[in-house]
């Protein structure tokens, strides 16, 4: 696993919204990181090949990991068609746009990255990164999902601490002896409006940064991305209660879970 680093930010479901993403980054400059984590779903949103330049550009070391959109992406790209038995009817021409978009070395990039990582952060001891679980990239659990179906779903970790992405709700919660961490959505947050991250070293701090929402949209819905509209609208100056998402996943999980 080499060196242990001192600072690093982990940041996911960017889902290409660059605004949010400039805020975010402008504050991690400011942290003193030694090391970017990019969780996973960069891809797809409004502004695909603007959002992996500037990832790429990032004057630190940056370590990528691939999330479900990312493949998603990547497999209609090399066989048009082929994302439609995973994607909703409704994001198909949207999905396709963003696999257009793509020049062959953004497809080399995504082709190289891989489902987990693990880091040894200075004060956190060794941390394993994956998109959604170690197992996969599309399982869903929340910060109300009851121990016991969590140690299942998550069998035996030799690690102190997960951080995971996918639900696009930050938490930071103990399950048996593993500290699990949801760094929340940097572009299509589900809360309070923001670009959600998070710093790691010697602790774990749950960041929210804001940005100029009206902006954003507006460059937004200037994009020619399908669902411009939708996205400035729903993602950025109004994104979706945690509430709905919380329910979504404990039906999708076979679960009615309690309102808290």
């Amino acid at each position: 696993m080499g060196a242990s680093v001192r600072r690093v930010a982990a940041i996911y479901d960017i889902h290409a919204n660059l605004p949010a993403l400039e805020a975010v980054c402008e504050e991690i400059g400011r942290a003193g990181v030694d090391a970017v984590v990019v969780g996973g779903d960069v891809l797809p949103g409004p502004m695909p090949r603007e959002t992996l330049a500037f990832l790429r550009g990032l004057p630190v070391e940056v370590r990528f990991i691939r999330g479900n959109g990312d493949r998603e992406v990547l497999a209609e790209r090399r066989r048009p068609g082929a994302s439609a038995a995973a994607v909703p009817e409704q994001f198909r021409e949207a999905m396709r746009w963003v696999a257009r978009e793509l020049e062959p070395e953004d497809e080399q990039l995504l082709d190289a990255w891989p489902s987990t990582l693990m880091m040894d952060v200075e004060g956190l001891g060794p941390i394993l990164f994956c998109h959604a679980t170690p197992r996969s990239d599309t399982e869903l659990f929340s910060q109300e999902t009851p121990e016991a179906h969590l140690l299942l779903m998550l069998g035996s970790l030799d690690v102190s601490t997960l951080v995971c992405g996918h639900t696009h709700m930050q938490f930071d919660r103990l399950v048996g002896r593993v500290r699990i961490v949801n760094a929340g959505s940097v572009g299509m947050p589900c809360g309070e409006p923001g670009a959600y991250w998070l710093l790691l070293g010697p602790d774990v701090e749950l960041r929210r940064t804001p940005y100029d929402m009206v902006k954003a949209a507006e460059r937004i819905r200037r994009t020619a991305y399908p669902q411009a509209a939708e996205f400035a609208a729903h993602s950025v100056l109004q994104p979706p209660p945690e509430r709905g998402m919380l329910d979504i996943i404990a039906r999708a999980t076979g679960r009615e879970e309690r309102h808290r």
